[in-house]
């Protein structure tokens, strides 16, 4: 009677410390990644260096966002890209040049295009949807990145709008933001890969600053994307996501 007395505690026990430990879902793990990685709006200091096949160059910029429909890029440097602005409304992108003092449309096939000759495309620059919203996904192992325990998830495309129809994300356990991602086409074919380090706490959230992408289908050693300075819920002019502030 003691031994079974004995294990229906020990079962209580279990049965209440098994939830507390209990793995998360997909879905709750890429909730809590757009708790850190999404804003209600963002001002960003970056500098983007292209590793080139024979050499690397460098350009300096400022991005001013709001959520996942308006974003506003001005390059700064080298004195070749300066005055080069980016706007995104929605679903539309346009570009001004000064040099030429034109606004350009781009859309269509021209959003596959490198930026600035980077292993980012427009498309790339231009998808900020939850993730949640456009694929179906699940936690199918674990891996260790830098010496931190990742979940690794793979997600599905439930839409047709994707410009990646299956990805693979690890995602640090513990502070719940992505460390490397894979980008495949729906042949299989991986296409980009990602790595993200140099995590920090900004304002309460956890942010990787060094992201490096490379387009498998380039050469070179990739793109190296280092953010200088980041500031979160600002108040942002409105009158900066209008393409009159293009040519300002």
């Amino acid at each position: 009677m003691n031994n079974f007395k004995y294990a229906i505690t020990l079962l209580t026990v279990v049965l209440f410390i098994c939830p507390v430990f209990a793995q998360p879902t997909a879905n709750t793990i890429l909730d809590k990644v757009d708790a850190n990685m999404s804003a209600e709006n963002m001002i960003v200091e970056s500098t983007m260096t292209i590793h080139g096949r024979r050499a690397s160059r460098t350009i300096s910029s400022r991005t001013y966002s709001v959520g996942d429909k308006k974003s506003f890029t001005e390059y700064i440097s080298p004195a070749r890209e300066e005055g080069t602005k980016m706007l995104k409304l929605e679903d539309q992108l346009w570009i001004y040049s000064p040099s030429t003092d034109r606004i350009i449309q781009i859309s269509g096939h021209m959003l596959r295009q490198s930026v600035m000759g980077s292993d980012l495309s427009y498309e790339d620059m231009m998808d900020d949807r939850k993730l949640t919203d456009l694929y179906d996904a699940m936690v199918i192992g674990s891996d260790t990145i830098d010496e931190r325990e990742c979940y690794i998830l793979e997600l599905l495309a439930k839409v047709d709008d994707v410009a990646y129809y299956k990805r693979l994300i690890s995602v640090d356990k513990q502070r719940f933001v992505p460390l490397k991602e894979e980008l495949f086409a729906k042949s299989g074919k991986l296409i980009k890969q990602t790595s993200l380090r140099d995590v920090k706490k900004v304002d309460g959230r956890w942010f990787p600053t060094v992201m490096v992408y490379k387009d498998m289908m380039k050469a070179g050693k990739g793109t190296e994307f280092r953010i200088d300075a980041i500031k979160f819920n600002q108040d942002i002019p409105e009158y900066i996501f209008s393409k009159a502030a293009l040519k300002q």
